[in-house]
């Protein structure tokens, strides 16, 4: 499959399931509330099977498995023979690691919320018990998908979601009918309502993860238990798992200390729900740009990698890098203008909205770095190399652990969400200039100039086109406007902001002939024929 064809697979499913995604996080706001201590309760024990998640995901199936996948592929058998004893591998780490982890929930509530009260401690010790075993299931889901994604088959990973956040949305609007809307107050939870809330978000990843077995089987991938490991290749797997499994646990020690600081202002301000539904909105450019046009480079860059070609690896790094900012640019400068119509969508009232939208501008400063650590890090893991990025996140954890912690003491508390967030941004700007210069330093000059040159070009296009966003927000009554005035207004403000910043760019784009906008429009043209 091309890189178009799977980029396009990838990007449908993707914007499919945001689009779905931000549908039950509606649904759930209005389920518990924007800004409430029931709803950060549940934010944080529905982020702890999440946390782990991220810890196999992003670390040992990216850094390690796909490379793997890759090359077991030539194989005579296909590799079937290494992802049968691979797969029975993960069912026997993850399923433990899932039983051990739902245990220590009340553990694990204390170590993320450590300023809860004690009725919101109990109720968020509850949802944890429901929600921790959604990490088996995430678990399976990411292996499943990344094998699939790692011989080529990119639309079951990209679709199955959607699986999830239908079966969500059934059941969130099930509880609103049971219970009534907006239980935002601790006090007033059962049994039945939290069974009925967190039973619900567990089922979704079931849903999810049975999508893709299904897929396998369609896909013709034997499958038997297999525990005869030796001789897999655990050593050097194992290896590389060690850094890949200590970078993201730095992550996760950050995260942890973030949030304790930011659980500080629940009840009154901006909190732990609230930052999770704005890093759902950042998360949409990235999933539906960044994941969608990089993961299929990915592959290919491990492919050059194993090949040793280095001409063609510098050659993709460069492309993917610059056509990942051409869309990524005026993204993140067309949410940032739709900030607050875009916040009044998750938020109970106009007032929740102002006070959610800072978050999501600070979460915005990192998109375009991000898009470029995506494929510098990545690059490292198509190497067999893990410790190299384990050094460029130890800086990072480091900057944003010591200024989380000058920002708990230093910050007033209704601004400690926003705060955080920009200090992650900042954060990762330093990680992804160092991890740049690692990069240079492993494999030679990368011919990065004329790239950054492009990006530099998109983000001077994308000002005019965010102020003329941010004009319509303004022009239509500012914070009076339409557009807080309920959750459909806010909606179709956010579209009608973002269309406006992306026919302001396209214009600017074709005035001064940018040379990415011809390549993009060929490359239609060609995924068309």
């Amino acid at each position: 499959m091309g890189l178009g064809r799977a980029s396009a697979i990838i990007a449908a499913g993707t914007l499919t399931s945001r689009i779905t995604g931000l549908l039950r996080t509606i649904v759930l706001v209005a389920a518990v509330g924007a800004i409430g201590r029931a709803g950060d309760a549940f934010g944080t024990a529905n982020q702890l099977p999440n946390s782990i998640y991220q810890v196999i995901s992003a670390g040992l199936l990216t850094g390690v498995i796909v490379p793997q996948v890759v090359r077991v592929s030539a194989q005579k058998d296909g590799g079937h023979a290494f992802l049968s004893k691979l797969l029975t591998l993960g069912i026997v780490l993850v399923g433990g690691v899932t039983i051990v982890a739902t245990l220590c929930a009340p553990g694990f509530v204390s170590l993320f919320a450590v300023h809860y009260t004690p009725e919101q401690h109990a109720l968020a010790t509850q949802f944890a018990y429901w929600c921790i075993p959604q990490l088996f299931f995430y678990g399976m889901f990411a292996l499943l998908g990344e094998i699939l994604n790692a011989r080529r088959i990119f639309a079951p990973y990209a679709w199955a979601p959607i699986v999830n956040n239908i079966v969500s949305i059934a059941g969130f609007l099930t509880f609103i009918l049971l219970f009534g809307a907006d239980q935002s107050d601790v006090g007033g939870w059962d049994g039945l309502m939290i069974f009925t809330l967190a039973g619900t978000a567990t089922l979704g990843t079931i849903a999810q993860a049975i999508v893709l077995v299904i897929f396998w089987r369609k896909a013709g991938i034997p499958f038997r238990f297999d525990f005869r490991w030796r001789g897999m290749g655990l050593g050097t797997m194992r290896k590389l798992a060690t850094w890949t499994l200590f970078t993201t646990l730095i992550g996760q020690l950050v995260g942890i200390v973030q949030q304790q600081t930011v659980s500080s202002a629940s009840g009154d301000y901006a909190s732990v729900f609230a930052s999770q539904n704005a890093w759902l909105v950042y998360m949409v450019p990235y999933s539906m740009i960044i994941l969608a046009i990089g993961t299929p480079y990915y592959t290919r860059i491990a492919e050059h990698a194993a090949a040793n070609r280095q001409q063609e690896l510098r050659t993709d790094i460069a492309q993917s890098i610059r056509i990942l900012g051409l869309f990524v640019v005026i993204a993140a400068v067309a949410v940032a203008a739709a900030s607050l119509p875009a916040a009044r969508v998750f938020s109970n009232s106009a007032d929740n909205a102002v006070a959610v939208a800072p978050v999501l501008l600070a979460y915005l400063v990192s998109l375009l770095p991000m898009a470029v650590l995506f494929i510098v890090q990545r690059t490292f893991y198509a190497f067999g190399d893990a410790r190299t990025p384990f050094i460029f996140t130890i800086v990072q954890g480091s900057l944003v652990l010591v200024s989380t912690l000058i920002v708990a003491a230093t910050v007033p508390v209704e601004y400690l969400a926003a705060a955080v967030a920009l200090v992650q941004s900042l954060s990762g700007i330093v990680q992804t200039i160092i991890a740049t210069i690692l990069l240079r330093r492993k494999i030679g000059p990368l011919g990065l100039g004329a790239t950054w040159r492009a990006l530099a070009r998109f983000v001077l296009m994308a000002i005019p086109a965010g102020a003329a966003g941010w004009g319509v927000f303004v022009l239509t009554g500012g914070t009076g406007s339409w557009m807080l005035q309920d959750k459909i207004w806010g909606a179709l403000g956010a579209v009608l902001i973002a269309a406006v910043c992306g026919l302001v760019y396209l214009a600017l784009l074709a005035l001064f002939r940018a040379p990415e906008l011809t390549i993009a429009i060929e490359t239609i043209k060609n995924r068309r024929g």
